[in-house]
């Protein structure tokens, strides 16, 4: 439901300000109103819904200036995760990581968006976890989550698959080569690509200035 509703809200099938009616939804998902309440909530902690007492809630209006600024602090929280990887990884968790970036790909080669995506979340969890700090684990993930709607309409682009995967090889080989400086600018450069790429696609309805 969470996916669902946000990736309507990312392409324009929801606009800024539009009620969000738990029923209706409900209907249309085919699913009771738990759920929806539920997902309603999540994406309210993740800035796409404004709940209002005794009102409901409503698509949010998310500005492209606070969008962009988001992308951006996620790209330095990357660059330092990968950095931190690049000297701190075992030797079990470098093999572990190449071994997975080799698999993957194969569901390049097979145009496997939707076995990509799973395994692009997974391969940033890993740069998260690698990088042994518990707090930046928590503030990459957190911040990842919150923009998880807009980084998955990066790959409505022609051609994603292989360019995600080539970067994703610039910060593998960076960080098995222990070069903490070429792992961090290949992560904050991949996002910054994944920033440019995800705003692309979004409605200029939903994605308005803040009045």
């Amino acid at each position: 439901m969470v996916r669902a509703i946000s990736d309507r809200i990312v392409t324009g099938g929801m606009h800024p300000g539009e009620k969000l009616d738990e029923a209706s939804l409900a209907d249309r998902y085919k699913v009771s109103r738990t759920p929806v309440r539920e997902a309603l909530n999540r994406l309210s902690a993740m800035g796409l819904v404004e709940r209002r007492p005794n009102r409901g809630a409503i698509v949010a209006v998310v500005s492209r200036a606070h969008l962009a600024s988001m992308f951006e602090s996620m790209a330095e929280l990357e660059a330092i995760c990968a950095r931190f990887c690049a000297e701190r990884m075992t030797e079990q968790e470098r093999r572990t990581l190449e071994i997975e970036h080799r698999a993957a790909a194969e569901l390049v080669a097979r145009e496997a968006e939707a076995d990509y995506e799973l395994f692009n979340s997974d391969f940033h969890t890993r740069l998260y976890r690698g990088a042994h700090s518990p707090h930046m684990c928590e503030l990459a993930s957190q911040t990842r989550r919150r923009l998880a709607p807009f980084r998955r309409a990066q790959f409505r682009f022609d051609g994603r698959l292989q360019k995600s995967w080539r970067e994703h090889d610039r910060i593998v080989q960076s960080i098995l080569a222990r070069d903490a400086a070429a792992a961090g600018s290949a992560a904050r450069d991949h996002l910054t690509v994944v920033g440019a790429a995800s705003v692309i696609f979004v409605n200029d309805d939903v994605i308005a200035t803040n009045s």
